[in-house]
């Protein structure tokens, strides 16, 4: 055995080779990263799956919620909460609106944290809540960071609801939305979500350029229209640049 890790640790480095890889592997392809005794790895494996951890589908290893949780929860502590509720305190300050740190889980989008607006008339979605993918800015900038392949599967696994009648319904026009988000860096929510709501974000990346959460501002459209948001693309972009030092990048 090449690898000298030790035995307490091993646990730990077949998450990371999962982590790394950002799809599921079969212990097989697991192994061709560690080159472990085959059978301490399938028995890892195996205790992994019956805690809970991972679990087994078509050969592959998959992280089950338990695992995905844990994983947030400690994402949340590396992020640098201090600094980026700083930055999010500066950003709604020069907007004059409610701005938020939105990550991807199983449910949808979760507002992780926000700064509210202090006009009495504002759009209430408190930390905790979760979003849909195919209707918010936020949704749309993670969909937006996935490979082709992955995207197209989740796609056709949404339930593409209309909350409005500016809701894509169509695979096909939210695929196309999609793509110029991905070439552009930001998404919007032209009441797509709420009628009468606008929302622009920006993705938030880590040192390997991979999506950690969006960045976005939201209001009511009497007071943030398009032109508004779009005017505050820029202190988005940077913001969100700050906030992904954070994560090395």
């Amino acid at each position: 055995m090449t690898d000298s890790t030790p035995p307490n640790l091993r646990i730990l480095r077949i998450f990371e080779v999962i982590a790394d890889a950002g799809r599921p592997l079969t212990p097989t392809e697991i192994n061709e990263q560690l080159d472990w005794p085959k059978q301490s790895l399938h028995r890892l494996c195996q205790t992994l799956i019956a805690e809970g951890y991972l679990v087994k589908q078509a050969r592959r290893l998959h992280p089950t919620k338990r695992l995905l949780s844990l994983a947030a929860g400690l994402a949340q502590h590396a992020t640098g909460q201090t600094t980026r509720h700083q930055i999010l305190q500066n950003i709604a300050r020069k907007a004059g609106e409610t701005v938020n740190f939105v990550r991807p889980e199983i449910k949808g989008m979760i507002y992780a944290d926000r700064v509210e607006t202090n006009w009495p008339f504002r759009v209430l979605l408190p930390v905790g809540t979760h979003v849909p993918f195919h209707c918010t800015a936020s949704g749309k900038t993670y969909l937006a960071s996935l490979p082709p392949k992955k995207r197209r599967v989740l796609i056709d696994s949404l339930d593409l609801r209309a909350y409005t009648e500016h809701t894509h319904t169509s695979t096909e026009t939210l695929e196309d939305e999609l793509q110029r988000i991905s070439k552009d860096g930001f998404a919007l929510d032209l009441e797509e979500f709420h009628d009468g709501m606008i929302a622009i974000a920006v993705p938030v990346l880590d040192s390997r350029r991979r999506y950690v959460a969006a960045l976005a501002i939201h209001g009511p459209k009497q007071r943030f229209d398009l032109d508004e948001a779009m005017a505050r693309r820029t202190l988005l972009v940077e913001s969100a640049k700050i906030i992904s030092k954070t994560f090395g990048y």
